[in-house]
């Protein structure tokens, strides 16, 4: 009896003594979490508010930033905008590449070069392919390419064709200016057309892009660019940190016309000492390994200068 009550009672102890250091241990292992997750609340990356500019414009057109409605609208774009960082990083590498394109175009037609921005919030400044179906850099539907002179087919499809795009581009907003009478509707027309947005005035009755009530993706339009340009002109302003030798670069190139059926690319690309793949990716709007031109019309090739690529040097 003495014996088995000696035994249950060192069982009690060793129980006390287990359920001591168990407790020991679960108060360090807490106390050594919250010294970790002190650590991690001083460590997280700090968020800030972006200061909007006090003074915001399109094309020479005030956006009216004492409305509390438009600030909030344009201050959404600037937070999306700067603090997707690694989309705008390339936005900024991209536009060192493709805006002395652009520009110039603009500038020959008459249509302020904010318009550059808007090929930015279209594309990205690449030659992509919405869900609708809208193509290139700056996004058109077939038949309103095929209306401001693209042509579109199965072996030649212009709205790849940055330069001549850009300038069918111009032309639809010349025309949305002329209808509206300001840049910052044509702009707005370009997103939902120009039948769209007149509809919209003329069933709201207001003249004027910031009180109009539109769709999700009409109504963020122009705050969007505004917002790119914005951060892409004072990039360092918005946290960009980058040298002129991290940009993207135009490739030189010079023209070839050519007026007649091309039987196959891979053996006229040779010609000029460069393969297939380049040739593609100089005249993406070259949509077939050949070309049938029927009606002889002239076409105007880009070929890279020799010595750019390592495949021609």
């Amino acid at each position: 009896m003495k014996n088995t009550l000696k035994r249950v009672v060192g069982g009690i102890g060793i129980l006390l003594l287990s359920a001591v250091l168990i407790n020991a241990v679960s108060n360090t292992k807490t106390e050594n979490n919250e010294i970790d997750n002190d650590k991690e609340a001083t460590s997280v990356t700090k968020v800030y508010a972006i200061k909007i500019p006090d003074s915001i414009s399109f094309a020479g057109e005030l956006m009216p930033t004492d409305d509390p409605e438009v600030m909030e609208r344009i201050d959404r774009e600037f937070l999306v905008n700067t603090y997707w960082q690694s989309n705008a990083l390339l936005l900024l590498k991209r536009a060192h590449k493709y805006f002395p394109v652009i520009e110039p175009i603009l500038k020959e037609n008459g249509v302020p070069d904010d318009f550059k921005y808007l090929a930015v919030i279209e594309s990205g400044l690449q030659n992509v392919v919405s869900p609708a179906g809208a193509k290139g850099y700056w996004q058109f539907m077939e038949p309103t390419a095929e209306e401001f002179g693209l042509e579109v087919n199965s072996n030649v499809d212009e709205r790849y064709n940055l330069k001549l795009s850009t300038q069918a581009a111009c032309e639809y907003l010349k025309s949305a200016k002329e209808k509206f009478g300001n840049w910052t509707l044509a702009a707005a027309a370009y997103n939902a057309g120009q039948s769209g947005v007149a509809k919209q005035m003329e069933r709201q009755d207001v003249e004027n892009y910031y009180d109009l009530l539109l769709g999700a993706e009409t109504g963020r339009y122009v705050f969007r660019i505004l917002a790119i340009k914005e951060i892409m002109s004072h990039p360092e302003k918005y946290g960009f940190q980058f040298e002129e030798s991290d940009l993207y670069k135009y490739i030189p190139t010079y023209e070839v016309k050519v007026d007649t059926a091309v039987k196959d690319f891979v053996s006229f690309s040779k010609q000029f000492d460069i393969n297939y793949k380049i040739l593609k990716v100089h005249n993406p709007w070259l949509r077939d390994a050949y070309l049938n031109n029927r009606s002889r019309k002239v076409y105007h090739i880009e070929i890279p200068k020799k010595g750019t690529y390592l495949y021609n040097r």
